[in-house]
Formats: structure tokens, sequence, C-alpha cells
């Protein structure tokens, strides 16, 4: 069996894909948002921040799963990832802004000189 279809197994048996569970999870919810509601508008927050790429992985994987799922199965994906030997990278939503910022400086006008125009040269 591949690792793909042992982590689609894993999920399906995990009940998350259950529809009959739907009533249940959405009181659960429900309570725990009572608690904690001002975080949840924090992690939309920052779900909106990155535009749902926080889950890529999740959702490479599971390309039809709704969007509000995809948090569901990330422990699943995560586990199966460290069972079988592969790196599941995570970094802040700081660190991802740093890491594109160093990039596009690295590509863009980081590493040359932004004034190669000839007239330019010609007075330094």
């Amino acid at each position: 069996m591949s690792s793909y279809t042992e982590l689609a197994v894993e999920v399906r048996a995990s009940g998350l894909l259950d529809r009959r569970r739907g009533f249940y999870v959405t009181r659960m919810a429900l309570t725990v948002l009572a608690f904690i509601g001002c975080w949840t508008a924090v992690i939309a927050l920052g779900d909106n921040l990155v535009a749902g790429l926080n889950y890529q992985i999740e959702h490479h994987l599971f390309p039809s799963m709704p969007r509000p799922n995809l948090i569901k199965v990330r422990p699943l994906v995560r586990a199966h990832c460290e069972r079988h030997g592969v790196q599941y990278t995570e970094t802040s939503l700081v660190a991802s802004y740093g890491i594109v910022i160093r990039y596009l400086n690295q590509v863009g006008l980081g590493d040359r000189d932004p004034f190669t125009c000839p007239l330019v040269r010609m007075y330094r």
C-alpha cells in the first residue's frame, strides 16, 4: 500500500469525513467558541493573511477537501509524515514574509546595481 493510500485510509478511519457527525461537531465547536471566541478571529485573520497557503500540503494531498476541513486533517498528515520520515516544514507568519522578501531581493534588485543606465554610469 502506498504512503498516500495509507494516509487516505487513516483520514477516513478517523471519522473526519463522516457527515453524521455534523451536528455533534457543530455543537462542540460552538461550545469551544464560547471560551475562545477571540482566538477564532485571530486564526481566521491569519488564514486570510496567507490566503490559505498554511494548508498547502493538505490541499495538494486532498484537493477536493473543503478548506475548513484541511485544519482537521493536518494532525493526521503531520503524524503520517513523521512516521514515514518525510519532512513536514512549517514556519511562522512573520518568518514566511521574511523568506519571501529575501527571495525577491535575491532575484530582484538585491544582487545588482539598480543604476545600469549608461548615462548614470558615466557620471559615477
